[in-house]
């Protein structure tokens, strides 16, 4: 499989995306972050750390002490909540803002991966503001 194959849209994303190389996630054209059961960072990609204006991999770091603002019953609640109650995750948020621009828009997926954490897309609307 190839990062042409992997659809931001597609129902099984997150198997998708662990089929594919760190190379080749970091060629899609949206960001992925994979996250632990504990929400440290497994994976940043290097098109996650470019669009979001990040910059760098934090590999390691939790992901929550790092976007604060995502920090909330909204947004981590709802994925502990998935993640509680055993079935696979899957869940669609919408988003405005990031590190390189407060008030882009964003889409962020949120599914279940193989070792118990999750896999993370976001995609931006990458238009002039």
């Amino acid at each position: 499989m190839t990062s042409r194959s992997v659809d931001f849209d597609a129902d099984d994303l997150a198997e998708r995306l662990e089929k594919l190389a760190p190379a080749d996630i970091d060629a899609l054209p949206f960001g992925v972050v994979h996250l632990d059961s504990a929400f440290n960072i497994v994976l940043y990609s290097q098109t996650e750390a470019r669009q979001s204006g990040f910059g760098r991999q934090p590999v390691g770091e939790a992901f929550f002490s790092l976007t604060r603002c995502m920090d909330t019953d909204d947004f981590r609640g709802r994925i502990e909540r998935a993640m509680a109650d055993g079935g696979a995750v899957d869940l669609e948020f919408g988003w405005s803002g990031d590190f390189a621009d407060p008030r882009r828009d964003i889409r962020i997926r949120v599914q279940s991966a193989q070792n118990g954490g999750v896999w993370m897309c976001v995609e931006r609307d990458m238009s002039a503001r």
